[in-house]
């Protein structure tokens, strides 16, 4: 598909429509976070700490987790409640690597328990960079990004989870039609590869498609639409360079997937979702991203599979934004590596 290199921003008077209201304010990075209900919700703090917490009662309640290995850029990370159960993807120090790893645990009052490992990652690298790790569900399958942990040439091995996008079951298994679950020369659980640091995936909702985002290195971050068993390029084509400087490689090869878009210089997309609140028509069904070092979060429009619009807000409060989720009283929600979580409202 051609790659869109699109920078089409609405007008200052429409992003005044909006404002941000902070609803949590905790002492580390805030990760990951999801919804019970309207007014509960659970919060990871990359620190390694998981909590449910009341929006309207303030309550703020610690959970017992297996023991997480906070290194680099790895800790607690992603979290969904899906019929239940909660699944969260964390860094553990497993037969002497730090690996990115899948844990499902029971919810019921206020309490999450019976947590425990349903899915190791087997990875190449070992660095304290690259762990990835974002969760979605769709079909009762779970799709797991997993970064190439600094270690570019692992993306291209399917023998490695480094670099990819998985396909699991709820019980963390490779799901049974996925595309090398027969071949002998790769890893059952692998959905697509050739990924750098995947830490933004969503489906549509019109489409039922899944959408990621990634890191480039120098620039070249990208939106991808996910295919399955497609080869995403990394590091052979990318539209970023290294950080001293040189291009790494070409940006197009026969038998590489294209993204959608990408940005040079970088935006360092990580959370993302597309909105399918009731709140603002007007972003109904748009996908946002919530950007690290450009501090803002970026409202898309997609059509045919194409971004034909793009808009920065909340620029203002120069704030690393890690992710953004749909709230279940049909409202925007953002966190940062502040420690905070913002409610959009008009």
């Amino acid at each position: 598909m051609k790659s869109l290199f699109i920078f089409l921003f609405l007008s200052t008077s429409i992003y005044a429509e909006f404002k941000a209201k902070e609803i949590y304010g905790g002492d580390s990075v805030v990760w990951g976070f999801d919804f019970i209900n309207s007014d509960e919700m659970l919060i990871n703090h990359k620190s390694g700490e998981l909590f449910y917490y009341n929006l309207k009662t303030k309550e703020k309640i610690k959970q017992s987790i297996p023991p997480v290995k906070v290194r680099g850029q790895g800790g607690l990370l992603d979290i969904l409640f899906h019929k239940n159960n909660v699944y969260y993807t964390f860094v553990e120090r497993h037969n002497q690597k730090d690996i990115t790893s899948l844990a499902k645990a029971n919810y019921k009052n206020k309490k999450i328990f019976n947590a425990k490992v349903i899915f190791r990652t087997k990875l190449g690298g070992n660095t304290g960079r690259h762990f990835g790790s974002r969760l979605v569900i769709r079909d009762d399958l779970i799709y797991m990004t997993v970064g190439d942990r600094g270690e570019r040439k692992y993306a291209q091995k399917l023998q490695f989870h480094d670099g990819s996008i998985l396909r699991l079951t709820l019980d963390g298994k490779a799901a049974a039609n996925n595309l090398f679950i027969k071949n002998k020369n790769a890893l059952a659980e692998i959905y697509s590869y050739g990924h750098r640091n995947p830490q933004g995936i969503s489906v549509d909702p019109v489409s039922g498609n899944i959408f990621s985002c990634e890191f480039g290195p120098r620039g070249g971050d990208e939106l991808n639409l996910i295919k399955p068993g497609k080869n995403y390029g990394w590091p052979v084509i990318t539209y970023g360079k290294e950080y001293w400087g040189p291009s790494i490689g070409p940006t197009h090869k026969e038998g590489m997937e294209q993204p959608l878009t990408y940005w040079v210089p970088s935006i360092s997309p990580s959370g993302m979702t597309f909105y399918t609140g009731d709140k603002i028509s007007k972003w109904k069904n748009n996908l946002f991203l919530a950007n690290l070092s450009s501090k803002h979060l970026r409202r898309l429009v997609l059509k045919n599979n194409q971004v034909i619009e793009q808009e920065e807000l909340f620029n203002s409060l120069d704030e690393r934004i890690r992710q953004v989720r749909n709230g279940k009283d049909g409202y925007l929600y953002f966190s940062t590596d502040s420690g905070k979580i913002f409610k959009v409202t008009k």
